[in-house]
């Protein structure tokens, strides 16, 4: 299921970037949209974190695909502002290959069910792995051409989605024996939770002013690339992340999951910062592709060592949480990085550098000294 997803989300990291720039928004409507997109996926993940065990979460996960059909059914047919925001704030839509939304918190919560006896963290690098892969060459696909029409794979993946998900097992639910004693969605984490959240809304924050679809509008605008080559780069982008999850698993086994985080995640945004200076499209291209084959590998570790912070039953809101925290913020960087393009085109990659790096140097001094049961020697 979430390979079909993120071979639909590759194509349209590519093409609802290149639309919004061939459909002649204003730069201000242009950061309204992706604002929506990500605010979106914080209003649904809110939801979820609230009621998503409650309701459950294979019936939760059949309701997102329904609106990612109709969302999609939206950025295909027409380029009307109302209408896209609109379609953006049912949270489906992601603004990257890999989503981590709604969709990716309830997937979150139902992976450790099936772990069995499995290290989580190789589940995680797997599960991340497959997206990355399958969301590759989603965005080749734009190769075949570049109409808002070829959107029509968001519906067409939704209903693949939909039959599969009737094979989904009553095991990835909260689980009969909660029910027993009811608990709040977050209990003996919360506070740890909490920190973690602020921690992720800051980094989120900072990657706001650089989602993939934005620099796919940035690099048409700037460099003239043409939509046959934003394919090509997204593409490679999606085997070198594909490659840096198998990497990290194999790291963190070795230095721990939030070393792993910390220490791929900092030399990644002095790259980022970088791409702001680029004086040409390929030299831009070379700094991108070098940031993103060391950016993700914080993806894996990150989403295990949520799932090993906090109790089972908790699972499903720690992770609606922080991935609701990641979206609060960030929907707030295209409402500034639209009108920062006027002050200079790369100053919406220093901006993000400089608070992802911040990010990274608060998430070590908080949490260096927290003990994980399944690393200890």
């Amino acid at each position: 299921m979430q390979a079909v997803r993120a071979a639909a989300y590759g194509l349209g990291s590519v093409l609802i970037g290149v639309s919004l720039a061939n459909r002649g928004l204003s730069d201000a409507a242009v950061g309204a949209v992706l604002a929506s997109l990500l605010a979106g996926s914080a209003l649904v993940s809110v939801l979820l974190a609230r009621h998503g065990d409650r309701v459950g979460r294979r019936r939760c996960y059949r309701l997102l695909l329904v609106g990612m059909a109709i969302a999609g059914t939206v950025f295909a047919l027409t380029g009307w502002l109302p209408a896209l925001i609109l379609a953006g704030l049912s949270g489906t839509v992601s603004t990257d290959v890999v989503e981590s939304g709604p969709f990716t918190s309830l997937e979150q919560a139902m992976l450790p069910h099936t772990a069995g006896e499995h290290d989580p963290t190789h589940l995680f690098g797997t599960y991340n792995t497959v997206a990355t892969l399958a969301g590759s060459f989603g965005a080749l696909l734009a190769l075949a051409g570049t109409s808002p029409r070829w959107l029509l794979a968001y519906p067409l993946a939704a209903a693949a989605g939909l039959l599969a998900s009737g094979r989904l097992s009553p095991v990835v639910e909260r689980g009969h024996e909660l029910e027993e004693k009811p608990l709040p969605p977050l209990h003996q984490s919360r506070r740890i939770v909490m920190r973690l959240s602020g921690l992720f809304a800051l980094d989120s924050f900072g990657g706001g002013f650089v989602p993939q679809t934005f620099i796919a509008f940035l690099f048409t605008r700037k460099y003239d690339a043409s939509p046959q080559t934003l394919a090509l780069v997204f593409f490679s982008i999606g085997i070198l992340q594909a490659l840096s999850f198998q990497a990290a698993v194999r790291l963190a086994s070795r230095i721990g999951l939030l070393r792993t985080m910390v220490f791929t995640h900092l030399p990644s945004n002095l790259l980022l910062i970088a791409v702001a200076f680029a004086p040409n499209l390929p030299s831009a291209i070379a700094l991108l592709l070098a940031r993103f084959a060391l950016s993700q590998m914080d993806v894996p570790t990150r989403q295990a060592y949520v799932m090993a912070v906090v109790e089972p039953s908790e699972r499903t809101a720690a992770a609606a949480y922080t991935n609701t925290a990641r979206y609060t913020t960030r929907p707030i960087a295209p409402l500034i990085a639209g009108p920062a393009l006027r002050v200079g085109l790369g100053l919406p990659f220093l901006i993000a550098g400089a608070l992802k790096m911040l990010y990274d140097a608060g998430l070590y001094l908080a949490f260096r000294d927290v003990d994980l049961a399944h690393e200890r020697p």
